[in-house]
């Protein structure tokens, strides 16, 4: 057998969370489909030839004809991906920590948009200055089927209303919620990792140098706090 490197194991399953077909169309037995699925399989054999086993159980599930199991299915293939995907990044290149200079509006914006395009089942914004900006700058990036949920405070008269007209012409699934008591900015995805910015995400770099950290070591009570607040946060309609 070839002999394959870790980073390049992490290209793989990078690229496989990126071109994933549509959640809606994946128990769809196409040939497309099916050729990801394989190549998904032979990837995650390389990277742990026994918990390969356990993704492969949650892979025939997908084609399940009830939709509850194949949707579990679904989802616990997709949480091994994410799993394989931080073990070799933190034994190839570390928790992502991306400095943007003062003025680089656009290598910030490139770093969220990478983020976000990795979701595939969830996304949490906490930010109390997220408004009509950050949902045209941001949100149509996010892959069809991901559900949204997005925590501000400050600037929800326009984050509301621009929010609905995205959902109305694209179908997106978009909570809105606002809650006091918190001043930090993560990005969550898929409950699964956690991305902390040192600005607004509307005004990343524009007035200052800023930072996109990955938290790893206090993901758990980061994202229990976060989720917590989310559960008590007020709905905004």
């Amino acid at each position: 057998m070839t002999s394959i490197t870790p980073e390049q194991l992490l290209a793989e399953i990078e690229d496989l969370l990126r071109t994933m077909p549509p959640r809606a169309t994946i128990r769809h037995e196409t040939p497309e489909n099916l050729s990801w699925l394989g190549r998904a399989s032979a990837v995650m054999h390389l990277w742990d030839p026994i918990r390969a086993m356990t993704f492969n159980l949650h892979v025939s599930r997908i084609h399940e004809p009830l939709a509850r199991p194949a949707e579990q299915g679904l989802l616990g293939a997709i949480t091994m991906l994410h799993q394989a995907g931080h073990e070799l990044r933190l034994i190839t290149v570390g928790p992502l920590t991306v400095a943007v200079a003062q003025g680089g509006v656009f290598d910030y914006f490139d770093e969220v948009r990478k983020v976000i395009e990795s979701a595939k089942i969830d996304l949490l914004f906490v930010d109390p200055y997220l408004d009509a900006e950050f949902v045209s700058r941001y949100l149509p990036h996010i892959t069809q089927g991901v559900s949204v949920r997005l925590m501000g405070r400050e600037r929800m008269t326009t984050l509301a209303p621009a929010v609905e007209l995205l959902r109305q012409q694209t179908g997106l699934a978009i909570e809105v919620r606002s809650a006091i008591g918190f001043h930090d900015r993560y990005v969550f995805v898929d409950r699964q990792s956690c991305y902390q910015s040192g600005a607004s995400f509307k005004d990343g770099a524009k007035k200052a140098p800023t930072t996109l950290t990955q938290i790893q070591d206090a993901f758990a009570g980061v994202s229990s706090t976060y989720e917590n607040l989310w559960a008590s946060a007020s709905v905004y309609k």
